[in-house]
C-alpha cells in the first residue's frame, strides 16, 4: 500500500468529519475475483446505469481536463495575440498580415507555455476525486499550480529574447487565466452538485467498523452539504445481526469483514470508508489495501478526532510510519491581525455604502411602532468581556418583560429561546429579520472591535452562566456578524449542532474559511433559511 495520504475535509463550511484517502497501487496481480465474474458484472453493470460509482468519476475527470485545456490555451493564444499587435503598434505595422505573422514567429511560445500550465495542472491533482466538488482545497490547487506554472515560465522567458513578448503572458494570460480556470471550476461544481441532490455523480461507499462507529459515520455524512459519498451499505464483525440504525433510515449490513472484496465488486463500490478500530490487529488494514487493488475503490479512514479540519493535519512519514500531527489552535498573531484588518476594511465599507439603506431603515422602524429605532443588548465577546451590541429594533419596546410569560412556548434548545411566530416582533420587524436586514447596524460594533465579520454567534450573559465548561471555548475569539452558524440552519440548528459548528469554526478558522461563510451567507439570505 502506497503511504500517499492527502486529508479530505468534505465540506469545511459544514464542520466536516476528516477523512484520510489511502491511494491504492493500481496492480490486479493478487486481486482475488468473485467465484462467478459473470453475474457479479452485470449486477455491478446494471447499478452503475444510475450515474454513481466509479464511472462517473471518469467522465467527470475527462470534463475537467478538457475545459482546462481549453482555457488555458485561450489564455496563451489571447497573450500571444496582444504581444503581436503591441509589436505592430510600435514599429507603426498594424495591418491583419503582420499581427498574425507576428504570431507565427513566435508560436512555440504559447504552446510551451501552455503545455506547462497543464502540466502543473495534473502534478498538482487538481481534478482529483478527493477535492473536486467540495471545500476550498481544489480552487486553492488550481491557483499553486496556476503560480508555479508562470513562475516556471518566467524564470525561461527571462533567458530568452525580449521580442517574444514574455510580459503579456503575466499581464493577460495569468489573470485572464486563472480568473477562467477558477470561474470554471465553479460553474462544474454548481453542475456537479446539482446532480448530486438528484442522488446522481456519487462515490458509492460502505462504511467499516463497529456499529457505533458505523452510525457516527454514516451521520455525519448525511448531515453534510455537499456530500460526495453514497452509503449503500455496512460492513461489521456481526452481519447476521440486521441493519444500522442512523436517525430516520436503515443502512444494511452488506457483509463480513472478510468479504469486503466481494461487495466492493457485488455493489459497484468506489469507496471503502474504514471507521474505527475493529481489533483485528495491525495487519488486518494493510491486507485489506492488498486486496482491493484493482478494483478501481479508494480506501478511505475516517478520523474520530472532534473539531479537527484538514489544515491542522499533516502526515511526516517515519520509516515508513505514517504520522498524524496535529497542530495545537491559535487564538493570537499575524492571523488574527489579518483578520482584524479585512473586518476594519470590509465593515467600513459597508457602513459608507449602505448609509442610504441605513437611513430608510431606521426611519421604517420609527414609523411603524413607539420606541428607540435602535436596540442594544448585552452581549459576551472575547474572553468573557461584554458589550452593547446594536440592532434594529424587531421587537415591541418591551419585549423582555413579556419574555417570561411566553416561556412555555419556547422552540428553542439548550439555553436558546427561540419561537417561529414570536408576538413581540413588529410588523417590519418581521421583514427585517426575514431578510436580516436588523442585524446591519452591528457593522458599527466591527468597527469598534467587539465584533468580526465572522465568528461564533454573540452570546448573551444568561447564555454563558450556563455553559458547560467546554462551550467556553466559543469565547476565544470575537463573536460574528455571521458564522458558521448562520449558513448552516440558524434558528433551525439544536443548541448541540450549534455549539459544535462553533468551536468548529474557533479552533479551524482560516481567512480562506471566511470567505466562503461570507459567500454562503448571501446565499442563505435569499433563501430566507433559518430566518425568524
Amino acid at each position: 500500500m502506497r503511504r500517499r495520504l492527502t486529508v479530505d475535509p468534505t465540506d469545511r463550511s459544514a464542520a466536516p468529519l476528516p477523512v484520510v484517502h489511502v491511494d491504492l497501487p493500481t496492480s490486479t496481480s493478487h486481486a482475488v475475483r468473485p467465484q462467478d465474474p459473470a453475474a457479479e458484472r452485470r449486477r455491478a453493470e446494471a447499478t452503475a446505469a444510475a450515474e454513481s460509482g466509479a464511472p462517473w468519476a471518469l467522465r467527470y475527470r475527462r470534463r475537467l481536463r478538457l475545459a482546462d485545456t481549453a482555457v488555458v490555451a485561450a489564455s496563451v493564444v489571447a497573450a500571444a495575440v496582444v504581444a503581436s499587435v503591441r509589436t505592430a503598434v510600435v514599429t507603426e505595422r498594424l495591418t491583419v498580415d503582420h499581427v498574425v505573422a507576428g504570431v507565427a514567429d513566435v508560436v512555440w511560445v504559447p504552446v510551451l507555455v501552455g503545455l506547462v500550465w497543464a502540466a502543473s495542472l495534473s502534478f498538482y491533482r487538481t481534478r482529483e476525486l478527493a477535492v473536486v466538488g467540495t471545500g476550498a482545497a481544489e480552487y486553492r490547487r488550481v491557483g499553486n499550480a496556476t503560480l508555479l506554472a508562470f513562475t516556471v515560465a518566467a524564470i525561461w522567458l527571462a533567458s530568452l529574447d525580449g521580442g517574444v513578448g514574455g510580459r503579456m503572458y503575466f499581464l493577460v494570460a495569468l489573470p485572464l487565466g486563472g480568473g477562467a480556470l477558477v470561474v470554471v471550476r465553479w460553474s462544474m461544481r454548481r453542475w456537479l452538485q446539482a446532480q448530486r441532490r438528484t442522488g446522481h455523480f456519487l462515490s458509492r461507499a460502505v462504511v467499516v467498523g463497529s456499529r457505533e462507529d458505523i452510525r457516527y459515520v454514516v451521520d455525519r455524512v448525511d448531515r453534510t452539504h455537499g456530500t460526495v459519498y453514497d452509503i449503500v451499505g455496512a460492513v461489521t464483525l456481526d452481519p447476521e445481526a440486521g441493519g444500522v440504525l442512523v436517525g430516520d433510515r436503515v443502512v444494511p449490513i452488506v457483509a463480513g469483514v472478510e468479504d469486503v472484496p466481494r461487495a466492493v465488486w457485488k455493489l459497484n463500490v468506489s469507496s471503502v470508508i474504514v471507521a474505527g478500530d475493529l481489533g483485528l490487529g495491525h495487519d488486518w488494514l494493510r491486507d485489506l489495501g492488498w486486496q482491493l487493488e484493482g478494483r478501481a475503490a479508494e480506501l478511505v479512514l475516517a478520523s474520530r478526532l472532534t473539531n479537527i479540519a484538514g489544515p491542522r493535519i499533516t502526515f511526516r512519514p517515519v520509516q515508513g510510519l505514517p504520522l498524524m500531527h496535529v497542530d495545537i489552535p491559535s487564538f493570537d498573531g499575524p492571523r488574527h491581525v489579518l483578520k482584524r484588518l479585512f473586518d476594519v476594511a470590509l465593515a467600513g465599507t459597508a457602513l459608507l455604502v449602505l448609509s442610504p439603506l441605513l437611513g430608510v431603515l431606521a426611519a421604517l422602524v420609527a414609523l411603524d411602532s413607539s420606541g428607540p429605532v435602535l436596540f442594544r443588548q448585552r452581549r459576551v465577546g472575547r474572553d468573557g468581556r461584554t458589550f452593547d451590541m446594536i440592532k434594529f429594533r424587531s421587537m415591541v419596546v418591551d419585549a423582555e418583560v413579556l419574555l417570561h410569560d411566553l416561556s412555555a412556548s419556547d422552540e428553542g434548545a439548550g439555553v436558546l429561546f427561540k419561537m417561529r411566530d414570536d408576538p413581540r416582533v413588529t410588523k417590519i420587524g418581521r421583514v427585517l429579520r426575514r431578510w436580516s436586514l436588523d442585524e446591519l447596524p452591528q457593522l458599527w460594533n466591527i468597527v469598534r472591535g467587539d465584533m468580526s465579520i465572522v465568528g461564533p454567534r454573540p452570546p448573551l450573559p444568561r447564555e454563558v452562566a450556563d455553559y458547560e465548561t467546554h462551550v467556553h471555548r466559543r469565547l476565544y475569539i470575537k463573536p460574528g456578524l455571521t458564522g458558521m452558524w448562520q449558513v448552516n440552519g440558524r434558528s433551525d440548528l439544536s443548541w448541540e449542532e450549534s455549539v459544535r459548528l462553533d468551536l468548529y469554526y474557533v479552533e479551524n478558522w482560516s481567512m480562506a474559511v471566511d470567505l466562503v461563510i461570507i459567500w454562503r451567507t448571501f446565499r442563505v439570505l435569499v433563501r430566507h433559511e433559518g430566518a425568524y
